[in-house]
């Protein structure tokens, strides 16, 4: 089954290492336009070692380059076509570049636009705190009496609040029962309704099912708790869901790139996505075998919890709302965003706040969100030292491969490797 955090049980284990910062133990402590030629790339999974052509687009600040090493290292070992980084250091933009490895057809520039998977999560949470903060909604709001959903499967459904369902406690557990996004053919024949199916079939379906937890007790990853959230920002806002985000969320920050992406047509200058796994497409009753990214899962029912397209550098800008007040979100709103839950602060002291993973460190949060699906790999990251980075790429983790959660602190070694951080800012050509 497709998945959107295939290798991870909980929300714990989701965490990885992101966020641990330049001290721990785990972490150890410009560049010019053009075209580089890689060295051999390293077997994976039985793939013969080979040479392809590395080509780097974009602008960096000078003594920037151990990020480009690192990111050429990872897309060799691991037979990525297309990556994207972008570094911010204090609000000002030092680095946006786009990475093509061996694929002559491709081109990829800080522009090219990739799916970010569950990197639209921390999106649809700042809606959601957007709407809290102006009025129209309440995190004690019950989602049930929200939204019109029957509760007599079971009634614990009206314990679910949008509280919960930011924090991943609202009852589902996809290690329990599957993950009701995934489960497109057997919805369609449960309901008697023809593929593609639509979310308010996702919604009837799951309205039919047992909760696998009682509410706010037990840390779940729920992708089904997101997609209620978009359907409850639509529902307090009277606009669809992806009209608030762009209206209220992205244009206050100059994002104009950003679009809620489709399963079978790519936007202009959407890369392509890379998988050796096949599955039956969901767009009809066919079974008819599909490359995963191309048909085998719904990206338009996935809109609030995976469906977001974007470029590195709009998702760096993104972040930038949670590093002071402003027209977006005020302080108590991000505090709310950062503030542990009831239940589920990890051993380490990590948790899964309201839309952000988030590790107190020395001197401040660390906070951070990852994405994964068929043909994607985002990882978006904000340090207590006013570093942020985000890095995308065409292919995820398939199999016993290199492990594609080490780009995590390859980025932050990276980052202790740099000398003297430049002073100037990129932002002003990439808007």
């Amino acid at each position: 089954m497709t998945d959107l955090h295939p290798t991870r049980r909980d929300v714990a284990r989701l965490a990885g290492v992101a966020g641990l910062g330049v001290a721990a133990p785990a972490l150890l402590g410009g560049c010019a336009d053009g075209t580089r030629q890689a060295g051999a790339v390293g077997a994976t999974a039985g793939r013969p070692v080979a040479v392809r052509a590395w080509r780097v687009s974009g602008t960096a600040l000078a003594g920037l380059g151990g990020f480009d090493a690192t990111i050429q290292k990872f897309m060799q070992e691991r037979r990525i076509t297309a990556g994207q980084l972008a570094v911010v250091r204090k609000g000002k933009l030092l680095l946006a570049h786009g990475y093509t490895l061996g694929d002559a057809s491709l081109s990829v520039q800080p522009t090219s636009l990739f799916r970010v998977a569950s990197l639209s999560k921390p999106v649809t949470a700042t809606a959601i705190h957007k709407l809290v903060q102006d009025g129209k909604l309440k995190l004690t709001d019950r989602v049930a009496t929200l939204l019109g959903l029957s509760t007599a499967a079971d009634p614990r459904l009206k314990d679910v609040t949008v509280l919960r369902l930011l924090q991943h406690l609202g009852g589902w557990d996809r290690n329990v029962t599957p993950d009701v996004m995934f489960r497109d053919l057997h919805i369609s024949r449960q309901l008697g309704v023809p593929m593609p199916i639509s979310r308010a079939h996702v919604m009837k379906y799951a309205s039919t099912l047992k909760l696998d937890h009682a509410p706010g007790t037990v840390p779940a990853y729920s992708n089904y708790g997101y997609l209620l959230l978009g359907r409850i920002i639509e529902k307090a806002s009277g606009m669809s869901y992806g009209a608030y985000v762009q209206q209220k969320v992205l244009t206050p920050r100059g994002i104009k790139r950003m679009k809620l992406g489709r399963t079978l047509t790519r936007a202009t200058g959407e890369v392509t996505y890379l998988s050796d796994k096949t599955g039956p497409t969901v767009f009809d009753g066919s079974a008819k075998q599909v490359p995963l990214p191309n048909g085998a899962f719904n990206l338009e029912n996935m809109d609030a919890h995976g469906g977001w397209l974007s470029t590195a550098v709009d998702l760096v800008r993104f972040a930038g709302i949670y590093d002071a007040p402003s027209t977006v979100l005020n302080a108590a709103s991000i505090k709310q965003a950062f503030a542990k839950p009831a239940t589920g602060v990890n051993a380490s002291g990590y948790y899964y706040g309201a839309g952000w993973l988030v590790r107190p460190v020395t001197g401040g949060l660390n906070t951070w969100h990852d994405g994964s699906l068929a043909g994607t790999t985002s990882l978006l990251v904000r340090r207590f030292d006013g570093l942020t980075w985000a890095v995308l790429f065409n292919r995820r983790q398939e199999g016993t491969g290199a492990s594609f959660g080490e780009i995590d602190g390859l980025l932050h070694k990276a980052a202790a490797g740099v000398k003297a951080w430049p002073t100037g800012d990129l932002y002003p050509k990439y808007f």
